[in-house]
């Protein structure tokens, strides 16, 4: 009887038991099913924002920079495609068992790396590595580190390295123009980058686009006046100058006479723009641009253009330079070569007389050759456009004194850059046409301004072709088959408290064919130091090297018949083999 009593509390206890537990299954099964549908139903909106903010992202759509081609096409600079490795170090934390492998895919110290991971867990975007190549990339991509992610930039590449370095400039890491024309004319290289939202998955892997939120604009191509050919002739023949004369530095500027192009222009030391350790001040500036000096007797062709737009002086105008020596004030103006006695203006410029040119200067009004001077671009920058060009100095005349006039009218006391005074010849060599100096490509001849009469310039030219005939100063800027025009300028260089005896600047300016000049150049050796320092010794066989072959690519007609020139330098194979060297 107890035994049965004791089986039927059992069961009851077994069946409330049961009955318990399934009333708590029940209602778990409710509350499931009640938290199911008011997360499907009612949060919904707030679980996919949560889901979106985990998987998706949105991701940028990096713009391509425009490329930079010659005129006639061949690429200057372009953009490449590149990986850049950046990481979420709250995410790569929560992973330091990785940092090693890491550190050795990026070649980096892996004590450093850590640091600047566990330093920086404020952020969400951290840069470990910039613009690597592909290979490198793939292999980062490969290790599924979580919290590490690669993303696609450009880089700037420069086919023709340093023979181009100075005109185009470079960019920083981000693709944004720092220097030269790549700095000039960044608004229009420069795209505008687009953005889309995308699913990623936990290695920052893109799984899916979802929409495109804003399309990018690809930078514009930009098309330079620049010859690469004329370019390449240029730096070849300064370089070969500048070793074989031991100078310290060297520009030349090619412009084109009908136009106003540069076609080249180019300085030594030089510097490669593919390699950011070169980026140092003094060597990336262009001192074409950017470098004044004072231009010795270069200056002097433009003194005897104010002399012919005076009206006292033509091309049979005559001044006597005895004895030799003219004293202005306590100065005392000479002649290298001793007295030249009465001779024409041509033979002034042949010869470099500077008492002639003194005499000549003194004459006219100071308001005249500052109104010359500054007409042909001097004391001013030109239209290029180039950042950091210099404005040389051209005091106002209202300051000058006779010492001063005498000084300037043989290149002391005014400052000019290369381009200047290229500027001022292919004004002269176009008939008095002053063009405006542009780095880009001209489908056709700007209008221009006139500022010389047509016959003082043919005059002034013929004159200067006595300057590079056997009697000049400049035989040596003669080439073969063409009519030459130019002025050599020899100057000693400005040093504290006066002017230094042993230290020069050479100078080659002019144009060519003379006749109906097509090409003008400028060429300056800056402290040769190899035994040699005039002008028509440094300078003038640089101008007829490039000119010469530039003429030719041109396909521009002869206007003299081919003889032998004057054997002026013994060491002429010498200097080939620097040329040949300069190219290794």
């Amino acid at each position: 009887m107890i035994g049965y009593e004791a089986r039927q509390e059992a069961a009851l206890s077994f069946r409330w038991r049961s009955y318990v537990l399934l009333a708590i299954l029940g209602a778990s099964a409710l509350a499931l099913g009640w938290r199911a549908a008011n997360l499907a139903l009612r949060d919904h909106g707030f679980l996919a924002s949560q889901g979106n903010a985990r998987f998706t992202r949105v991701a940028a759509i990096v713009a391509h920079r425009g490329t930079i081609i010659d005129r006639y096409g061949e690429p200057l600079a372009v953009s490449t495609p590149v990986d850049s490795v950046w990481t979420n170090p709250r995410e790569l934390a929560l992973a330091t068992d990785q940092i090693p492998r890491l550190a050795a895919a990026l070649k980096v110290d892996r004590q450093e790396l850590t640091r600047r991971v566990t330093s920086n867990l404020d952020r969400e975007f951290l840069y470990l590595e910039r613009h690597l190549q592909p290979a490198e990339a793939q292999q980062i991509r490969a290790l599924e580190i979580p919290g590490v992610y690669l993303s696609r930039e450009y880089r700037r590449y420069f086919p023709a390295g340093e023979v181009a370095g100075h005109i185009l400039g470079f960019t920083n890491v981000d693709d944004a123009g720092q220097e030269g024309l790549e700095l000039a004319f960044d608004h229009w290289l420069a795209g505008e980058d687009g953005a889309k939202r995308v699913i990623q998955d936990r290695y920052g892997r893109v799984v899916q686009d979802v929409d495109s939120i804003r399309s990018a604009r690809p930078g514009r191509d930009l098309i330079l006046s620049i010859d690469l050919r004329i370019q390449y002739l240029a730096y070849r023949e300064l370089k070969a100058a500048i070793l074989q004369q031991r100078a310290r530095a060297g520009s030349v500027v090619v412009l084109d006479v009908a136009t106003g192009e540069v076609l080249a222009m180019v300085n030594q030391p030089a510097y490669n723009p593919n390699d950011r350790e070169q980026f140092v001040a003094a060597t990336y500036r262009n001192r074409a641009a950017t470098d004044i000096f004072e231009p010795g007797s270069s200056i002097k062709p433009f003194f005897v253009a104010a002399g012919l737009a005076s009206g006292k002086y033509d091309d049979r105008s005559v001044i006597d330079t005895s004895p030799g020596f003219f004293k202005v004030g306590v100065k005392t103006i000479e002649d290298e070569h001793g007295s030249l006695g009465v001779i024409n203006l041509a033979t002034i410029l042949a010869k470099s007389s500077n008492v002639g040119m003194a005499r000549l200067a003194l004459s006219l009004e100071p308001q005249l050759i500052w109104k010359t001077l500054t007409s042909l671009g001097f004391g001013q920058v030109t239209t290029s456009g180039y950042p950091g060009e210099s404005a040389g100095l051209l005091s106002d005349y209202a300051h000058w004194r006779p010492i001063g006039i005498a000084t300037m009218s043989h290149g002391y006391g005014l400052s000019v850059t290369p381009l200047q005074l290229a500027h001022a010849y292919a004004t002269i060599g176009a008939l008095g046409m002053n063009r405006p100096v542009s780095f880009l490509r001209v489908d056709s001849a700007p209008t221009g301004e006139r500022v010389l009469d047509p016959n003082l310039c043919r005059e002034l030219i013929s004159m200067l072709e006595s300057v590079v005939a056997a009697e000049g100063t400049g035989k040596r800027a003669a080439i073969p088959g063409y009519r030459v025009a130019g002025k050599t300028g020899t100057a000693w260089k400005a040093t504290a408290g006066g002017y230094s005896t042993d230290r020069y600047m050479a100078v080659f300016g002019g144009m060519a064919p003379s006749s109906n000049p097509r090409l003008a150049a400028v060429v300056v050796i800056d402290e040769p130091s190899a035994g040699k320092y005039m002008g028509g010794d440094v300078a003038a066989p640089v101008f007829s090297a490039v000119v010469g072959h530039a003429l030719r690519l041109l396909a521009v007609a002869p206007d003299e018949p081919v003889h032998a020139l004057p054997d002026t330098e013994p060491g002429a194979a010498a200097a080939q083999g620097v040329r040949t060297a300069a190219l290794q």
